[in-house]
This record gives C-alpha cells, sequence and structure tokens, in this order.
C-alpha cells in the first residue's frame, strides 16, 4: 500500500474526500503532457510511505475536467491541500523540498493524533489560526503566545502579575467544541472569561468587567491536557476569540501555558470551488 489513490471522476474524487474525514488530504493535479509533472511524480508516490495518516491523490486535468475546473486549477503541477474538505494552501510547480515541507507543516504531529479520538469528530484547529492576527496581553518576552500554540517545547508566561489576554484569529468561520488548556498544576490558569467575535483586543478592564459568552475554572485534571467542552450552540460562528485569564491555580504572580489548543471544525466548506450541492437547488438552504 502507501500509493498515490488516482482519481477517475469527479464522484470518485467527491468520495474520496469525504472518506478522508479530518485527515489531511494531499491532490497532484497533473498532466501526462507535462514534464514537470512526470519529474515530480516518483517523489509524491514517496510520500504516502512517510506520511501513513494523510491522504494522496492524483488528479489528471484532462481526464477529470470537472475537479480541475472547480478547484481553480490554471497550471501543471498544483498541489492542492484540504483538510476536512476545506482547502489549507496550495502549491505550483514540481518542487520537491517545499511539497514535503508543506505536507510535514499541514500534517501535524502524532500527539494531535491522539487528541482527534480524544473529541471524536472534531479536528484541532491549529492549521485554521492567523498567528500575525493573535495577540496576548501582559506576554513575557522570552515566552510569548506563539510558544503555546504547538505542543513542541516552550511556553507562554506572564509578565507583571498573573493575568492575561489572549486573542486569537482564525483565517475563517469554526465551529468550537472545545478548548485545550494544559499547563503546570501550580501556574496553569485558573479562572478564564471567553469573549467571540471582538473587534479588537479587549484591555483588562472591559475583560474584567464585561459579560463573557462562557466562564471556565480550569482545573489540575484539566490543565493534564483534557480538553474543556464548551457550550457549543454559543460557539457556532467563529472568527476570532478571546481568552481573559483572572488568575492561577496557586495565586503565583506568573501563569504559565504550556499548550492552547482548540477543537471543532470549519464551517465554510463552500471556500473549496463552490462544494458541489447533493440536495436543494442553489439557495435553499440544507
Amino acid at each position: 500500500m502507501g500509493l498515490a489513490t488516482v482519481i477517475e471522476n469527479e464522484a470518485h474524487f467527491q468520495s474520496e474526500m469525504a472518506n478522508a474525514g479530518t485527515k489531511l488530504v494531499v491532490v497532484d493535479f497533473t498532466a501526462t503532457w507535462c514534464p514537470p509533472c512526470q519529474r515530480i511524480a516518483p517523489f509524491f508516490e514517496q510520500l504516502p510511505a512517510k506520511f501513513p495518516r494523510a491522504v494522496f491523490l492524483k488528479v489528471d486535468v484532462n481526464r477529470c475536467t470537472e475537479t480541475a475546473s472547480s478547484q481553480g486549477i490554471s497550471a501543471t503541477p498544483t498541489f492542492v491541500f484540504y483538510r476536512n474538505r476545506t482547502r489549507l494552501d496550495r502549491l505550483q510547480g514540481a518542487d520537491p523540498a517545499t511539497l514535503e515541507n508543506k505536507v510535514r507543516q499541514f500534517y501535524g504531529t502524532e500527539e494531535s493524533n491522539d487528541d482527534d479520538n480524544a473529541v471524536a469528530g472534531h479536528m484541532d484547529l491549529v492549521t485554521f489560526i492567523t498567528k500575525s492576527e493573535c495577540e496576548c496581553l501582559n506576554e513575557a518576552d522570552d515566552h510569548p503566545l506563539t510558544h503555546a500554540l504547538t505542543s513542541g517545547g516552550g511556553y507562554l508566561a506572564s509578565d507583571c502579575d498573573e493575568q492575561l489576554i489572549i486573542n486569537i484569529a482564525f483565517n475563517q468561520l469554526v465551529k468550537l467544541h472545545s478548548v485545550k488548556i494544559k499547563g503546570p498544576a501550580d501556574k496553569g490558569p485558573k479562572f478564564v472569561k471567553l469573549f467571540i467575535n471582538q473587534p479588537r483586543t479587549l484591555d483588562f478592564d472591559q475583560a474584567a468587567g464585561n459579560s463573557a459568552v462562557q466562564e471556565l475554572e480550569v482545573t489540575p485534571s484539566d490543565l493534564e491536557g483534557n480538553p474543556v467542552p464548551l457550550r457549543f450552540v454559543k460557539f457556532q460562528n467563529v472568527q476570532n476569540i478571546q481568552l481573559f485569564i483572572k488568575d492561577n491555580q496557586s495565586g503565583d504572580e506568573v501563569t504559565q501555558i504550556d499548550h492552547l489548543a482548540f477543537y471543532g471544525s470549519p464551517i465554510s466548506t463552500t471556500n473549496m470551488g463552490e462544494f458541489k450541492r447533493v440536495a436543494g437547488k442553489k439557495g435553499e438552504s440544507h
């Protein structure tokens, strides 16, 4: 096994995308008459063995014209990355090193795969976070928020007192099911207020005074990395989420977060180039 699946037609493409669930899908849009496509083909065939939890598809743009046009493919080879039927990125041209780096970037770690099982049917939304638009007030210079957005070492620490305001921006609307706030049993957050879709980052007075969408009291067991469920109905259309961390478990001056992650799903499947409507006429909700 381990070879890429050759797509026969649009229906086959849609069924492969649906079967992939929350796995990363990498699609090679290729053409038999295109020399760069042929050059990179053997390299692409090696990737499934290296990344066993991803799905690799090959689409011949001449044979599958409908798929190529619905995905907006204008040149070959083009590699498109999807998860949950949502397009994450695309890469044009035969560049093996960049291709493998992008696969690795979106593939995630083994660790996040275990988490997916913990939150059935929901995925770690880390690939949908726009890091450049995220902000953290009162972060320590050498322990910034970015350290907490990956699970690979480093942590976020507060600077002049125990409070933090974290603004997380998503690159598209998401539904949030749960949040993971991993941290030390003494310095990990305790009372957390959650706000969504604020036009700008709240200041500490606003965060303390405004009423939150949800308030959490984080327990030491939650801080071991167990996802805390959110009131799902309240988090159905989230463009950004802000966490006001009021204090920590021990009343220490420094609050520390080792890993902050959000589980849920992107709402819009439409940016896959108008996902095919299975039922109902255009304009009907379904």
